[in-house]
């Protein structure tokens, strides 16, 4: 570890301490310990919720506080590690250590590689106080070495930034290239998972990575996080299934999983009713296009081709995604929105397919933001458009 123990102890004791206030010590000190201390206490704060038991930590060190909104968290990351195959895995992109961490729980043996010798460093350190004892810290660079590696599982999250941190769009140019080390690696071990950005295209990374069998779209409290890429050596002849996942709460893993053809030749249940209870599937099914599949899995109807709402009488408790309970139906016009906020000053407002913004129906309605009514202005089949008004039945 590059830093002396006196720092290190200077940096535990000063944790709890506010990080503005702390920089005008600087002068009082030689070194830099006063600046490391504040990018720690920032640091750890990132990570409060993200990765809570290296939070409970206090020796655990972070490279930088970039590194702490990058990695992954703990959630995503024992996910990931119930992907694996075999027991040895190989970290092509180690980064902070969190997924080689967590990996190194399932696996007998972690090789974690990282071309920063900062974050090198950190990770050797954070492995020793963590009482991880399987994880092989290398510093190279992943195109390198990819071909010299031998694990049963490779796991890649390549960076998408380039060195002066401007955004790369082509998965060709993203660090290390996938598309030209997956080969040698798949030849040496049996599967390679790929984490992805959720802001990527699925179908358009899928065709570029033939070799794909699954697709996981992670969501965390209903915001997507992760795309993983599941590659396989020798792939049966069989569609690609794709995973959905959404973390709602601790403990609480609401999934649905779908293969694309049956998404595509499955038939629509559109309606043209709202019904007793109204559902909104979770961000990682919005992201993954299974749109029609759900209405036909949970027994719902579809409120519109594009609307990507479903409705139905009866209360279906392990829908993926929020539940809401109708209250009223409103057809949608400006006299509506003159009249709204006079009963219903406050409430929480999304729009499905539909004409304005929810930030003009809160303008033109008046109508602050909050509260335990929910409003979704949307278009039904027939082509009407209404304002359903629900609250949540438990």
């Amino acid at each position: 570890m590059p830093l002396s123990s006196e720092i290190l102890d200077f940096v535990r004791e000063h944790l709890d301490d506010d990080p503005n206030k702390l920089q005008f010590q600087k002068k009082n000190y030689p070194d830099n310990r006063v600046a490391i201390a504040v990018e720690q206490i920032r640091a750890r704060e990132r990570v409060r919720t993200k990765l809570p038991s290296w939070y409970a930590n206090t020796a655990v060190f972070y490279p930088s506080e970039l590194a702490t909104e990058q990695c992954s968290s703990e959630l995503t990351a024992n996910y990931k590690a119930r992907l694996m195959t075999g027991d040895t895995l190989c970290d092509l992109t180690g980064g902070m250590g969190v997924d080689s961490y967590f990996f190194s729980r399932a696996a007998s043996h972690v090789t974690y590689v990282e071309q920063n010798p900062l974050y090198c460093e950190a990770a050797r350190y954070n492995f020793q106080i963590l009482g991880t004892e399987n994880i092989e810290v290398i510093n190279e660079d992943a195109t390198r070495v990819a071909g010299t590696l031998a694990a049963e599982t490779y796991y890649i999250d390549p960076s998408r930034r380039t060195r002066d941190n401007r955004r790369i769009f082509a998965l060709a140019d993203y660090e290390p290239n996938v598309l030209e080390i997956k080969e040698q690696l798949l030849t040496r071990g049996k599967r390679l998972i790929v984490k992805m950005s959720p802001m990527e295209d699925i179908t358009a990374v899928a065709s570029l990575l033939p070799e794909t069998t699954d697709i996981h779209v992670l969501s965390v409290k209903n915001e997507c996080k992760e795309l993983l890429f599941v590659l396989e050596a020798t792939p049966a002849n069989k569609a690609i299934t794709v995973h959905t996942v959404n973390f709602a709460s601790a403990g609480t893993e609401q999934y649905f999983a779908f293969t694309p053809e049956e998404e595509k030749e499955a038939p629509s249940r559109l309606t043209d009713t709202v019904g007793k209870y109204l559902y909104e599937p979770n961000s990682s099914i919005l992201k993954s296009g299974a749109f029609k599949l759900p209405a036909i899995h949970y027994n719902l109807n579809k409120l519109h081709q594009h609307s990507h709402l479903y409705t139905g009488d009866t209360l279906v408790s392990d829908f993926p995604g929020r539940i809401f309970q109708v209250q009223e139906v409103f057809d949608f016009s400006s006299k509506w929105l003159k009249q709204i906020a006079k009963t219903l000053p406050k409430a929480n407002i999304t729009t499905r397919n539909f004409k304005i913004s929810a930030d003009e129906i809160r303008s033109r309605g008046k109508i602050k933001d909050g509260g335990n009514t929910y409003l979704f202005a949307t278009t039904l089949n027939n082509g009407k458009a209404v304002v359903i008004q629900g609250e949540k039945p438990y």
